[in-house]
């Protein structure tokens, strides 16, 4: 599969794609937190907007569009129907409510384009993050809801009459039991190494751990060694394999009991015992730790600041680190991972940098400009194609139909005069 971006609404490009084609899905959708819920809760009076032009722009109504979103959710015939049926019983036709239409109408085919072996993460901030797990538990069943990531993607600030909001919430869900995951870690910190390797030895700081593992067993682990009987006490031997077969790489150990492992480990000076109790303890080492295993609470990346090398000056660029942590952790090298709303491309950054396929959707043409040049800018040499830019005089009038503004920054793209740090609705310039 070539890696891919498209430019335009991805529920079409997402309707286009093969059943079960992608490994990985991250998606940060545009939603504005800081909007004012009497908005979000009320019909809209005056003209409509077409929410499939403004929806990325943090801009809801219900409209034609929205409404569009609904009757295809219905005529499924889904539990999402039921659900969408409800929540505009209780909602009314809102804001909010088309937010969840659109939302739900994706989430949908996404779910469809995803490999059983899949996962995805929808990455979004306590307004809405309530009703998306809804909606999420539905499609994919509540038992597939895996994790609630929270990153704390701000610096500590006041808040008026109320806790700072300083987080947003990932939410993690498996297609099935068979999905992917590959054990991750982040560094110890300065103090945990302080407080945890207290000991040391000619090779290195070192704590020590239990060589006993709860409940009991009735094979040889559960059988006494030098003396100890772990049965007696409601545990069994339980013997770190990894560091046997780092200090003795080659070794074939099938054939050997759990006694005679512990034998090899103690041989090689890595069982300690204690001057108080009976119990042994085997040395693990601060060399050989491969870090503390991923947390819920991602405290370790920090946003992005405003003197960072890393930012491109997109309003909603994530850290790339935080991106390399899911795709390490949840796909394997050569797999597809997609960003339906991939916005300034650090999923295509983060996943052409970690060995893996990629697809990238979205409606500006200033998200795909500024990827092509991220690749670019990084040294990337994957091969690429890019679909739905116009190509000839039809293309640009279907373009200049459909949206005016962004007919007029891809035509100032196209002679090398745009400043898209300046993307506002006005006057030419």
């Amino acid at each position: 599969m070539t890696n891919s971006l498209f430019y335009g609404d991805n529920l079409g490009y997402l309707r286009e794609m093969p059943s079960e084609s992608v490994d990985l899905i991250y998606l940060d959708p545009p939603f504005k937190s800081d909007a004012k819920y009497s908005l979000l809760f009320r019909s809209p009076d005056g003209s409509a907007v077409d929410a499939q032009t403004t929806a990325f722009r943090d801009t809801w109504w219900w409209d034609e569009s929205a409404e569009t979103a609904f009757e295809d959710i219905v005529s499924s015939g889904t539990s999402a129907a039921k659900l969408m049926i409800a929540l505009r019983s209780t909602l009314g036709e809102t804001g909010l409510l088309a937010y969840l239409a659109m939302m739900t109408v994706r989430l949908m085919e996404m779910h469809r384009v995803l490999k059983e072996t899949g996962g995805l993460y929808l990455h979004c901030d306590p307004t809405v993050s309530h009703y998306v797990k809804i909606i999420l538990d539905v499609i994919f069943g509540e038992k597939n809801f895996t994790s609630e990531v929270v990153w704390k993607r701000t610096h500590a600030h006041g808040g008026a009459k109320r806790w700072a909001p300083v987080h947003d919430t990932l939410l993690y869900y498996r297609k099935s039991d068979a999905f992917t995951w590959n054990d991750t870690f982040q560094e110890h910190k300065p103090d945990y190494i302080k407080t945890h390797f207290k000991h040391s030895d000619q090779r290195g700081r070192y704590q020590l751990v239990t060589l006993t593992g709860t409940d009991t067993r009735e094979g040889d682990s559960g059988k006494p060694w030098r003396g100890i009987d772990p049965t007696a006490v409601g545990r069994h031997w339980a013997v770190p394999m990894k560091v046997l077969m780092r200090e003795f790489p080659g070794k074939n150990f099938d054939d050997m009991n759990t006694q005679g492992k512990l034998s090899l480990l103690e041989s090689a000076g890595l069982i300690v015992w204690p001057k108080k109790g009976n119990v042994p303890r085997y040395k693990h080492y601060e060399i050989n730790s491969p870090g503390a295993p991923i947390q819920d609470i991602v405290l370790d990346i920090f946003p992005i600041s405003a003197q960072s090398r890393e930012r491109i000056g997109y309003p909603t660029q994530k850290p790339i680190k935080l991106l390399q942590r899911i795709i390490l952790s949840s796909s394997r090298l050569d797999n597809v991972v997609l960003d339906p709303f991939c916005g300034c491309g650090t999923t295509v950054a983060a996943a052409d940098m970690t060995g893996r396929r990629w697809i990238g959707i979205d409606l500006t043409h200033h998200a795909i400009d500024v990827i092509e040049g991220r690749l670019k800018q990084k040294g990337s040499t994957s091969a690429y194609r890019v679909t739905g830019r116009p190509f000839d005089l039809a293309s640009a009038h279907d373009l200049a139909r459909r949206d005016k503004y962004e007919f007029q920054w891809w035509a100032a793209w196209m002679v090398g005069v745009q400043s898209y740090r300046e993307r506002k609705k006005g006057a030419d310039r």
